[in-house]
């Protein structure tokens, strides 16, 4: 077994009360995971759950109260403040549900945008690919308020996969999309993991859980089920189970 791109071990998180003298409130209690290098992990659960804290944790975005956490080899607690927001440019990518374009650019100066920002030297045929691969070849000078919503998405996804990074994180990557633009937007991304590189996903749709190579169902800020190349309905009776406290 290759050793995990991703290592969690008895991870708690709480957030502060309701009121000053209200005790903290519990949302991760002692989750532990592995990510191997080209799996696809789906995140899913009721709501409350505890799924975008967790992936926030993993990809470095929140700090957590005790427990390991271990990204490409490096203890996320052990990194100063610089490292840690270094990371992601050399090992993380994120997708998220708002596209997170800047309505200024293009798609092509979007794509490229973080690279520059990493001050990392863009090269033309690595933006131009990343566009192709996503079928976006087309659009790469049109700015996002010239683009329909999954193209905007499709375009986030080229961003990422032109920084090559080791993991994708992706948070709701579907959930403002039709069914069918979300589908072609889901298999971008399961097309993206192998090769080495992983993906994360949160997701409500348990169609696109099912896509996964191992689906983690969470309870409670904790894991209630593991399901490994689930089917859809598998995903629906295990999430339904850990919605009714079974």
């Amino acid at each position: 077994m290759t050793e995990p791109l991703i290592h969690a071990a008895n991870l708690h998180k709480t957030f502060p009360g309701a009121g000053r003298r209200q005790p903290r409130v519990p949302v991760l209690r002692g989750i532990s995971l592995d990510v191997h290098p080209g799996e696809m992990i789906g995140i899913v659960g009721p709501s409350g759950s505890g799924k975008s804290t967790l992936l926030s944790c993993l990809s470095g975005l929140e700090s957590y109260d005790s427990g390991t956490i271990r990204v490409a080899g490096q203890d996320l607690a052990a990194l100063r403040r610089g490292a840690l927001a270094a990371l992601p440019r050399r090992h993380i990518g994120f997708v998220f549900q708002s596209f997170n374009l800047i309505p200024s650019l293009s798609a092509r100066e979007n794509v490229a945008l973080p690279a520059r920002l990493a001050r990392r030297k863009v090269q033309r045929p690595d933006v131009d690919r990343a566009l192709s691969d996503v079928g976006l070849t087309d659009r790469g000078g049109h700015r996002p308020g010239q683009l329909s919503g999954g193209q905007q998405q499709r375009v986030a996804i080229a961003r990422v996969l032109a920084l090559r990074p080791d993991i994708v994180f992706a948070d709701e990557p579907t959930g403002s999309l039709d069914t069918a633009t979300g589908a072609d937007v889901l298999r971008l991304l399961r097309a993206s993991s192998g090769h080495g590189r992983s993906v994360v996903m949160v997701t409500h749709d348990l169609e696109a859980a099912a896509l996964a190579d191992r689906v983690l169902v969470l309870r409670d800020g904790t894991i209630h089920d593991e399901l490994r190349h689930p089917t859809p309905e598998q995903v629906f009776d295990s999430v339904s189970r850990a919605g009714a406290g079974a």
